[in-house]
């Protein structure tokens, strides 16, 4: 008994708890990675000054103070917080030999990380909803859609992403973690973290699982619903130019939808056995970078109001200097 008690108190002696973590994921790159920094950092002040841009015109021209640009001026800010709390970061690393983190800060990144991301999920889904309303039902629409209704989902998307982030990090970070701490990627990401942990870890991964089901299925089977409305809907309407104006107002939305949803499923609604970290990479860089990258590229590029807008604040701001 007493040499059964002896060899546990050595074992426990030997298992040093991590305190920092090593992110390891461009480590490998050599070279490449002063190309890498300055490519991710210009794509980081595109996606910056193309959210903000977003912002600034969906609150200074009225004609867009409608439910649909109020979500995607709460999607872009969510998007530019998101993006800060992965980016700077990485193209810190991308410059420092010690690529570390500490234990506080991998628990508080991953936090953010996934309250944003998830929000943006939830956002999509009611953004989802509210264009099969508009077309669906447009005259319920003002009822439907009110301004406090919207800011009821608003609030309700952001609680609902930062609860389920705070379970997914409790869930994680709950896990004893001993000597290893060499993060095999550029953030402090679930997959890759919850295998340094010493013990098993399925029950918790089920769980996480189950998260991830909620947040990312539920809301896209809850889209792809809306559009098959919408389809239908909009076949009913017998000029060809009416049918190419309503489908406009979703086209942005879903090339966004698709995009998200699909990398989001694949690097999240699977085990974390099957993590293959090159191919991962890849996809998460899509996930964290592309994505922002395309949202505000998508509704600036492909959506006319937007375009108007813009045309009518700088034609506003070349007046004013004109008269000074």
């Amino acid at each position: 008994m007493d040499t059964v008690l002896g060899s546990e108190v050595v074992m426990a002696e030997n298992l040093t708890m991590v305190t920092e973590f090593l992110l390891i994921g461009f480590s490998s790159l050599g070279e490449i990675q002063l190309a890498l920094f300055v490519v991710f950092l210009f794509l980081y002040l595109v996606i910056l000054s193309g959210n903000v841009t977003i912002i600034s015109i969906i609150r200074l021209d009225r004609n867009l103070h409608t439910p649909m640009y109020f979500f995607l001026g709460i999607l872009s800010t969510s998007e530019t917080f998101y993006t800060f709390v992965i980016l700077p970061k990485m193209l810190i690393n991308l410059l420092s030999v010690a690529r570390t983190m500490s234990y506080t800060c991998c628990v508080i990144q991953m936090f953010f990380f996934l309250g944003f991301a998830i929000t943006n999920c939830l956002l999509l889904g009611v953004m989802g909803y509210d264009r099969y309303a508009a077309i669906c039902h447009p005259l319920h629409y003002p009822i439907l859609m009110s301004w406090q209704m919207c800011g009821k989902l608003a609030a309700a998307c952001g609680f609902g992403g930062f609860l389920a982030s705070l379970m997914v990090v409790n869930l994680v970070f709950s896990l004893p973690f001993c000597n290893a701490n060499k993060v095999n990627h550029y953030f402090c990401d679930i997959s890759p973290v919850i295998r340094l942990a010493c013990t098993n870890t399925d029950v918790h991964e089920f769980v996480i699982f189950i998260c991830g089901v909620l947040v990312l299925v539920v809301p896209f089977f809850f889209v792809c619903t809306s559009y098959l409305c919408i389809l239908r809907t909009i076949l009913k309407i017998p000029s060809v130019e009416g049918r190419k104006k309503s489908f406009s107002t979703c086209s942005s939305h879903l090339t966004v939808v698709i995009i998200h949803y699909g990398c989001a499923s694949f690097i999240y609604l699977r085990p974390t056995a099957s993590y293959v970290s090159n191919k991962d990479r890849l996809v998460t860089v899509i996930y964290t970078i592309v994505t922002p990258l395309l949202n505000p590229m998508v509704y600036s590029l492909r959506n006319k109001d937007v375009q108007f807008a813009l045309r009518r604040v700088l034609g506003k701001k070349v007046t004013l200097k004109s008269c000074k």
